[in-house]
This record gives C-alpha cells, structure tokens and sequence, in this order.
C-alpha cells in the first residue's frame, strides 16, 4: 500500500491527495506538522520537506514526480495525456506553474513588501489562465487533468494568501468552483484546508 507523508496546509500535498482520492485507490496518509517533523519524515526526504510517497522500496519526494507516478502505476481515470505531444505540453505547463506561480508562495508566507509583489505576479499570471477558460471546461480542453490538480490548491488558498482576483478573472473563478464541486477534491482537504475558506 501507497504512504504519503503529506503536509495539512502545504499545496504540494493538497495536489497528490488530490490524485490519489481522484483515482480511488487504497493509500495512507499520514500527516506530518513540519515544525515538529517526525524522524520517518526526515529520512524519506533529504530536502526535509513534504509531500513524500513511499510504496515499499520506492521513495519519492516533489509533487510532479509522485503525481506522475501515481497516473502511470494506476492510468484509470489518466490525468497525464496519452498522446506524447501533449503529454510534452502538459509537462511544460507543470513547470511554468512552479516557476510563475508556486514559486512565489514562500515569499507571500514571509510577509513584507516582497509579499505584495509576489501576489501581484501570482494575480496576473492566474488571469492569463482566463483566456484558457473561456472557452474550454478545464485546462486540457473538456476532461479533468494533471493541470487542473497542480493548480486547484493554489486557487483554494487565494483568500489565504491576500490574492485578490480582477473582473477579469472571471473564467477562472468559475473554473475554480467547478474543480471545488469535484469529489475527489473535497476528500482529498484536510481540516486545516477547509479552514482556509469561509
């Protein structure tokens, strides 16, 4: 059986949760509070961070990774695209999510004035999403994908991190609540999670 050692507030875990109740697998998570790690954590990743995937000899740490993972061992519902082009395309956007987005998460949590222009960059570079959106249900076109899971715990902690959306954003927002609406996202929030939003 699968372990994920997964943070209670931390987007990185919120994204395998997702995938891991969105497949409907047999899995364990055991929560970790990263001010007071446990040594089980610490040894499964060098980085000292969550989430982490442990299926008996195999340990994998960073988000991509394990949710990759986890759509190849179980392909049923696919998250990734079948077609490698795509699939490619999928890959990239994954990676511009990190750096255009995720990456600026840290600096949001130190607080500041490097906090301000970080929300500012995480605002309009969702916004550009909206264009995606008004014309399609989800990020890939019309079925539910990796895309949607990287970006969905970002879009749920918004209120959390002070990130105010434009009128324009409005296909996002929508989008949004679709992703919010979805089973396995709701069992996938923890307490904490839930908390961030009235």
């Amino acid at each position: 059986m699968m372990t994920l050692y997964s943070g209670t507030t931390c987007p990185f875990s919120h994204r395998c949760r997702i995938v891991l109740f969105e497949k409907g697998m047999d899995f364990e998570v055991i929560d970790v509070d990263m001010l007071h790690k446990t040594d089980d954590a610490a040894v499964n990743n060098p980085y000292g961070k969550v989430p982490v995937l442990v299926e008996r000899d195999l340990v994998l740490f960073q988000a991509n990774i394990i949710n990759e993972y986890i759509d190849e061992r179980f392909p049923h519902p696919q998250l990734m695209p079948p077609d490698p082009v795509m699939r490619a395309r999928a890959r990239l956007f994954l990676h511009q999510f990190e750096q255009e987005l995720y990456a600026h998460i840290a600096t949001i949590e130190q607080g500041g004035k490097a906090a301000d222009k970080a929300r500012v960059i995480i605002r309009d570079n969702l916004t550009q999403l909206a264009q995606i959106l008004t014309k399609q249900k989800f990020l890939l076109g019309e079925e539910f994908s990796m895309l949607d899971v990287a970006i969905a715990p970002l879009l749920w902690r918004l209120d959390h991190f002070g990130i105010n959306m434009p009128k324009e954003a409005a296909p996002l927002m929508k989008y949004a609540e679709r992703i919010f609406s979805r089973q396995g996202f709701i069992d996938a929030l923890t307490p904490s999670e839930r908390a961030m939003r009235k």
